[in-house]
């Protein structure tokens, strides 16, 4: 899908897991604009953006923490504000964890389990195992990275139907980033579970995500499958003659290096190039690098549906 449009559901499809349609929430120094975007229930959307491109704000939005002042925000079929029972549903994990300080591990589990009706004792516990968590520990004396840990534990232990996921592998190792994957995958083998997951580590997306979605500056420059986004650009790279700001085709996020221009194009784009022109499939680092000051296309062209792919199937379980 091209642009900031949202793919609808099928006739007789499951509900949305999540959707934004036409959403600005303005904070003064900062703002979310004219935001569209929808993930359907069972598929794991990433995230992606430069710091400060607003997917904090955005969680934060589809969690009611900021109110939209125009457009629709809809969570699990329910427009906002939702329901309180709501809660019940959704699995979070926040850049900064809103937990007591002086909680040993114990006492969190003893101070949610009343706010959730299906939390499993047996589930938080094997979670604290595998992520070597010591229940006589401290919230306090927990690194940044184990601290994220215990967000996922809890977030993974009330049986949530959708997980949204602020920047949950950061500070942690590429031995746990594996093991949050593995985890991941077993929650995802109920098709009514969804996950939205931001990131800056584009590996663990690629690895994870069936849909994408890129911001820059608030606003949302790409969004679809992950090989809709993919393959929509190419890398290029040649001279300031062969690859000129004002030519015919448009450079997105032009670098200029010691030997000539860099920048993505559109794949429709490729063959009006000159044929000193290098191409080459980009990253999707390479893609939120040249994205990131780019503004939103218009005229978004919406693909169908696409099966679900990404995490599952490389795991085997599609």
């Amino acid at each position: 899908m091209t642009g900031p449009a949202a793919t609808p559901a099928p006739a007789g499809a499951a509900p949305l897991a999540l959707a934004l349609r036409g959403v600005t929430v303005d904070l003064g120094g900062f703002a979310l604009r004219d935001v569209d975007l929808a993930l359907p229930t069972g598929y794991v959307m990433g995230l992606v953006g430069p710091n400060g491109a607003g997917k904090t704000t955005l969680i934060r939005t589809l969690l009611g923490m900021w109110t939209a002042s125009a457009g629709t925000v809809e969570v699990l079929g329910h427009a906002l504000p939702a329901p309180v029972a709501l809660r019940q549903e959704i699995g979070i994990v926040l850049d900064r964890p809103a937990l007591v300080e002086d909680w040993r591990l114990d006492d969190v589990a003893t101070a949610l389990r009343p706010f959730y009706a299906r939390w499993d004792d047996d589930r938080f516990a094997t979670l604290l195992r595998t992520f070597r968590l010591d229940r006589r520990a401290r919230v306090k004396e927990l690194s940044r990275g184990m601290t994220m840990k215990l967000q996922i534990a809890v977030a993974l232990s009330h049986d949530a139907r959708l997980l949204l996921l602020d920047e949950p592998t950061s500070g942690l190792d590429p031995v746990a980033r594996d093991e949050l994957v593995g985890i991941l995958g077993d929650y995802l083998v109920d098709d009514a579970r969804s996950v939205l997951f931001s990131t800056h580590i584009t590996a663990d997306l690629e690895r994870i995500a069936d849909h994408l979605t890129v911001l820059s500056g608030g606003r949302v420059v790409r969004s679809g499958t992950r090989d809709d986004v993919l393959d929509a650009y190419c890398l290029v790279r040649g001279d300031d003659d062969e690859l000129p700001a004002d030519g015919i085709v448009p450079l997105h996020g032009a670098r200029h290096t010691p030997v000539g221009v860099e920048a993505l194009v559109a794949t429709d784009d490729v063959p009006l190039l000159g044929p000193g022109v290098l191409v080459e499939r980009p990253t999707l680092d390479q893609i939120v690098v040249h994205l990131g000051g780019t503004p939103p296309p218009v005229d978004p062209d919406p693909p169908a549906p696409a099966r679900r792919r990404g995490l599952l199937a490389s795991r085997g379980w599609s």
